[in-house]
C-alpha cells in the first residue's frame, strides 16, 4: 500500500517520473548497511528485531501523516522519511526470513519460504486496491492513517513469534561476524551466484512494478490511482498463485535451473506488457509477470537458506538485502529512461539487460544451475 501511495503522491505532486524513481531510491539507500543488520540478526533474538522494525516504520508513517494533516509536508520530507524507513527495513529480511528457515526442517525450507512469500503477495493484491481507493476518497492522509496502524500492529504480532529450534547466540563482535560471513560466502559458489541473481533482478526487474508501473498507468494506459491499484493487484494475484504452487512442492529439486527459467519469463513478460495499450490485456500479462516474480523470489531464498548453515542465515539474508541496493540504481535509471524515451522503452531495455546478465552468470557459476 505504501509503495503505491508514495509513488502516486510524488507523481501527482511533481509530475516528474524522475522524482518517482528518486523517491524509490531514497528508500533503498540505507541497504549498504544490510550486512551489519544481518550480523545483528545472528547475534540477538530475531523476533525482537522484527518487532522493532514494525514500531519504527509505524512511527515514521505517523510523522508523515502529521505533516499531511498540518499541511506542512514538503517534497524533501518525503525523501527523508523514505530514507529513514529504508534504514529500519534493512533489518526486516535478515530477521524474518531467518525465522522462517529456523521454524522448519531442512527439507521444508522451500515450503516455508513460499508460504511467507504468499502472505506478502496477498498484501500485494489487497494493499494497492485499498491504497488506491483510500487515496482517491480521502487523499494520502486516509491511506497513511491505515498504513501507520498496520505497521504498529506488525510490531505487536512479531513479539509472539516463537521457533522450536534456536541457533546459539554468539558473543563475537558485529565486525568479526561480518568478516566471517563474507569469507563463508566467498567459498560457496551457489551462495554468491544466488546473491548476484538478486542483484540482477533488483536492477532490472523490480523497477518494472515499482517505478515504471505508475508511469505506464498514467501515460500509456490513461488511468487513475484506482487503475494503478488494479494493475499492481493483478501482479499480486499472479505472485500469490506462484507462491502457492511452490508451497505445495515438498523438497523441491533443480532449484537453480527453475530460478533461471523464472527470471527469463519475468523479463519476457515485461517486453510483452510494454507493447500493450489495452487495460484488460495489461492485467492479463501482469498475472503472468507476477507468477514469475514470485517464483524468482522464493527460489532465490530457497537456494540461499538451503546452502547456508543456520548460524550464518542472518548474515546471508543481510547480503540478500544488500543486493536490493541495486534497486536504487535500477529505479533511478528506469525513471530517467522513462523521462527521456517513455516507460515502454525503459522496460524493454531493462528486460534485455537482465536476461543478458543472467546468461553470463549461469555460464560462469555452474553450481547455481545444479543447486
Amino acid at each position: 500500500m505504501e509503495t503505491l501511495v508514495m509513488a502516486w503522491f510524488v507523481l501527482t505532486l511533481t509530475d516528474s517520473p524522475f522524482l518517482v524513481g528518486l523517491a524509490g531510491s531514497a528508500r533503498m539507500a540505507a541497504n549498504i548497511l544490510a550486512l551489519f543488520a544481518g550480523a545483528i540478526a545472528d547475534r540477538m533474538p530475531r523476533h525482537l528485531l522484527l518487532s522493532g522494525v514494525g514500531f519504527v516504520m509505524g512511527s515514521l508513517a505517523i510523522i508523515l501523516l502529521a505533516l499531511l494533516l498540518t499541511d506542512t509536508l514538503e517534497v524533501w520530507h518525503i525523501f527523508v522519511i523514505s530514507f529513514s524507513s529504508g534504514l529500519a527495513r534493512i533489518f526486516q529480511m535478515p530477521a524474518g526470513q531467518s525465522l522462517a528457515a529456523d521454524s522448519v526442517p531442512q527439507d521444508r525450507i522451500s515450503t516455508s519460504v513460499a508460504l511467507i512469500n504468499s502472505g506478502m503477495n496477498l498484501n500485494l493484491i489487497i494493499g494497492p486496491l485499498i491504497g488506491g481507493i483510500l487515496f482517491e476518497a480521502f487523499g494520502p492522509e486516509g491511506a497513511y492513517a491505515l498504513i501507520s496502524a498496520l505497521y504498529i500492529s506488525s510490531g505487536v504480532c512479531a513479539l509472539f513469534i516463537r521457533v522450536s529450534r534456536l541457533t546459539e547466540q554468539t558473543r563475537e563482535s558485529v565486525w568479526r561476524l561480518v568478516l566471517g560471513g563474507l569469507r563463508y560466502v566467498k567459498v560457496q559458489q551457489a551462495l554468491w551466484a544466488g546473491l548476484l541473481v538478486a542483484v540482477i533482478i533488483n536492477l532490472t526487474g523490480f523497477p518494472f512494478h515499482t517505478t515504471l508501473m505508475p508511469i505506464f498507468a498514467k501515460d500509456v494506459l490513461g488511468t487513475d490511482a484506482r487503475g494503478l491499484g488494479l494493475l499492481i493487484s493483478a501482479f499480486g494475484i499472479g505472485a500469490l498463485f506462484g507462491s502457492f504452487a511452490l508451497a505445495s512442492v515438498q523438497n523441491m529439486k533443480h532449484t537453480g535451473r527453475l530460478l533461471i527459467v523464472a527470471v527469463i519469463v519475468w523479463h519476457a513478460s515485461m517486453v510483452v506488457f510494454s507493447t500493450s495499450t489495452s487495460f484488460p490485456t495489461s492485467l492479463a500479462v501482469l498475472v503472468v509477470s507476477g507468477m514469475a516474480f514470485s517464483a524468482t523470489l522464493v527460489l532465490i531464498l530457497t537456494v540461499l537458506l538451503r546452502t547456508a548453515l543456520p548460524e550464518y542465515r542472518g548474515r546471508i539474508m543481510g547480503l540478500r538485502v544488500l543486493a536490493i541496493y541495486a534497486h536504487t540504481f535500477g529505479s533511478l535509471s528506469s525513471g530517467g529512461m522513462a523521462s527521456l524515451w517513455g516507460a515502454p522503452v525503459a522496460a524493454n531495455i531493462n528486460a534485455v539487460w537482465g536476461v543478458t546478465m543472467l546468461g553470463l552468470l549461469a555460464f560462469i557459476a555452474p553450481k547455481l544451475r545444479r543447486a
